[in-house]
C-alpha cells in the first residue's frame, strides 16, 4: 500500500487520484530499431527516466535492463515499474507469447516500487500466462510492490470478416475482470473501439443487457464498461496512448485522456507518442495529458 501510494503521490498529478505513466518496454515488444530509430536518444536508459521525471509522470515502466542500469541514480527519484515478461520478436515465424524475462525478486533488488506484466487473453498460451502472472503478483505483494497488468487480447478468431474485435468493450472488459481477479492493482487496457465481440465470435457467455442498456456506441460508455469490470473502478483502469501517428499525437492523447477520465478511469499510460520525438515535445505531450486530469471542469460523465 505504501508503494502504491507513492505512485499516486508523485509527479504533477500527485494527490489527485490519477496517474500518468511513461512505459518504454517497446525495445523488446516491438524491437529496439522500430522503437528508438525515430529518436535514438532513447537507446540510453537514462534518457527514458529523465523524460518521465521532466514530464511530471507518476512513474516509469520499463525492462529489467533499462531500470537496472540506472537504478542507483533514479530509483529514489521516481517510482520504478519493472515489466517482468515480454513477447520477443526474434523467432521465425513470429510467435505471440509472453515469457518471463526475470524474477520478482530481481525487480525488488533494483528498487522497484511495482511490477508489470502482460497476458494475451484468448491466446493458446493464456492459461499458462495467467498462472505465471498470478504467482508473480502474489510474490510482489509479499515483497511490498504493487502490480500493473497489461490486459491484451490475442486470437485470430477475434477478427470476424472485416471487423477486428481485439479492442471490443465486452471482450476487453472480461480480460480486465480476470486481471483484477488475479491480483492486479492497476489494469492497463486499450481504449475500446467497438462492442459485440462475444456475439460476433460466438464463444464465451454474455448478456443482452450489456448491449441494450449498459453500453452505447459512445466511447465513454464503452470505456465505462471496462471500468465496471475492474470491480466498478475499485481497481484503477489506465488506457494506453497507442502508437505514434505524427502530428495528430497530441490531439489523440488528450482525447484518450478525456474519455478515460469521464468514464471513471484513473489515468493514461503513453509511451511512443512521447519518446519518439524530441524531449521538449515529449514533455509537452505528457503535460497536456496530465492537464486533463487536473482540469476540474472535465468530470465523470
Amino acid at each position: 500500500m505504501r508503494n502504491l501510494q507513492s505512485l499516486y503521490d508523485h509527479g504533477r498529478l500527485a494527490g489527485s487520484g490519477y496517474v500518468s505513466i511513461l512505459p518504454v518496454d517497446q525495445g523488446i515488444e516491438h524491437s529496439a530499431a522500430a522503437s528508438f530509430a525515430p529518436n535514438t536518444d532513447y537507446f540510453d536508459p537514462a534518457k527514458i527516466v529523465e523524460l518521465a521525471i521532466e514530464g511530471g509522470c507518476n512513474g516509469v515502466a520499463s525492462t529489467f535492463g533499462v531500470l537496472r542500469s540506472v537504478s542507483r541514480s533514479y530509483a529514489h527519484k521516481i517510482p520504478f515499474i519493472v515489466k517482468i515478461n515480454h513477447n520477443e520478436l526474434m523467432t521465425t515465424p513470429n510467435t505471440f507469447d509472453q515469457i518471463m524475462f526475470g524474477s520478482v525478486e530481481q525487480a525488488f533488488d533494483l528498487g522497484a516500487a511495482g511490477v508489470g506484466a502482460t497476458i494475451y487473453f484468448g491466446s493458446e498460451e493464456s492459461s499458462r500466462q495467467i498462472q505465471e502472472v498470478a504467482a508473480a503478483f502474489a510474490r510482489a505483494h509479499e515483497l511490498g510492490m504493487f502490480t500493473v497488468l497489461w490486459c491484451y487480447l490475442r486470437n485470430s478468431e477475434f477478427k470476424v470478416g472485416k471487423t477486428d474485435y481485439h479492442a471490443s468493450a465486452d471482450l476487453s472488459g472480461q480480460a480486465n475482470h480476470i486481471g483484477v481477479t488475479i491480483g492486479a492493482d492497476i489494469i492497463k487496457q486499450k481504449l475500446p473501439e467497438n462492442n459485440g465481440g462475444f456475439t460476433a465470435v460466438g464463444t464465451g457467455k454474455t448478456h443482452d443487457r450489456v448491449y441494450d442498456e449498459l453500453t452505447t456506441d459512445h466511447p465513454i460508455d464503452l470505456t465505462r464498461w471496462q471500468v465496471a469490470n475492474c470491480y466498478m473502478g475499485r481497481v484503477g483502469l489506465i488506457n494506453s496512448g497507442g502508437a505514434s501517428g505524427g502530428e495528430s499525437d497530441l490531439a489523440e492523447a488528450v482525447t484518450t485522456a478525456v474519455i478515460n477520465k469521464r468514464a471513471g478511469g484513473c489515468g493514461l499510460i503513453s509511451g511512443r507518442k512521447a519518446f519518439q520525438r524530441p524531449m521538449a515535445e515529449g514533455v509537452e505531450l505528457l503535460n497536456a495529458i496530465q492537464d486533463v486530469y487536473l482540469d476540474g471542469d472535465i468530470s465523470i460523465a
